[in-house]
């Protein structure tokens, strides 16, 4: 597209966005759960003063909007405008459309159906290189011009907006379940964004290092990038493998390792969202289909 933009970019999106409103309307809402950020602030006017949640998303991020322009970039900053107008018209459908659950005698299992949706539905945005406006462009406002970090001027808003529910319509035992949605809606975009696929990057310190790699790329085919290192305290220059396995190949990783040098020192970590040769590539450089 002439702006730069693409068109599974603006789908995922778009989904996203339904994802979230769906969740927003049928276990926030039916609920009578709150919500953080602008969202909470729209619960806040609808529970209150009655007025539509779908139409306030809009009116609310119009400011954002004018002010995040020039900030955001005009390609993250179009995405956002699809992702904030493609929210508030599904909030519309499913308000229209509304499916009764029935989840208000059990809020616990309300608050999970309320974090994983809003979660998936962000994480998916996100991912896809939009945002919703709201606090995320208040945000990184903040940040430029008073040099707080981004988080910490969410988590504050966030909470101030709880704060607010919890005077307005909240009672307080809905006020925790509604923090246990907003902790698990957190944990999915965090999962969303990183990638379902989780593998394991492993750090191997050994004096037998050219057999332990050549070992990986026979048995495991998988490749070894050499580190170049040395000891803090010894000063002795050390060699250092790095590679990336999958969660299933751990057991096997440690099995050659041991029968090469049980005495080697391994670290493994968790490694998101792997890309290149192996994961996404195949041998020839191609994505896998």
């Amino acid at each position: 597209m002439k702006l730069g933009l693409k068109f599974k970019n603006i789908f995922f999106i778009m989904l996203g966005a339904a994802i979230f409103s769906f969740g927003f309307v049928h276990f926030n809402i039916q609920n009578e759960l709150g919500e953080g950020g602008f969202s909470g602030i729209t619960l806040i006017l609808y529970f209150v003063l009655g007025w539509d949640v779908a139409l306030m998303n809009l009116l609310l991020n119009i400011p954002m909007f004018i002010i995040g322009w020039k900030l955001l970039g005009r390609k993250v900053f179009l995405y956002t405008l699809i992702g904030t107008v493609s929210v508030s018209v599904f909030l519309k459908i499913f308000q229209v459309y509304e499916v009764q659950i029935g989840l208000q005698n059990d809020l616990f299992l309300a608050s999970l159906f309320a974090g994983v949706f809003v979660g998936v539905g962000l994480g998916i945005i996100f991912r896809y290189g939009g945002t919703t406006g709201g606090v995320d462009i208040l945000a990184r406002l903040v940040h430029k011009y008073v040099g707080w970090s981004m988080g910490k001027t969410m988590f504050l808003f966030d909470a101030g907006v709880i704060l607010l529910s919890w005077l307005t319509f909240l009672d307080e035992r809905s006020v925790m379940y509604t923090l246990v949605a907003v902790f698990i809606g957190a944990r999915v975009i965090d999962f969303v964004q990183e990638g379902a696929y989780s593998g394991r990057g492993a750090f191997i310190i050994s004096d037998h290092q050219a057999e332990i790699a050549e070992r990986i790329g026979k048995e495991m085919d998988r490749g070894v990038t050499v580190l170049d290192g040395h000891g803090f305290y010894s000063k002795a220059k050390r060699e250092m493998l790095y590679c990336v396995i999958g969660r299933n190949e751990i057991v096997r990783l440690k099995s050659i390792i041991t029968s090469v040098d049980p005495h080697a020192f391994v670290s493994i970590v968790d490694v998101h969202d792997v890309m290149g040769e192996g994961f996404t590539l195949d041998e020839n450089k191609k994505p896998f289909d």
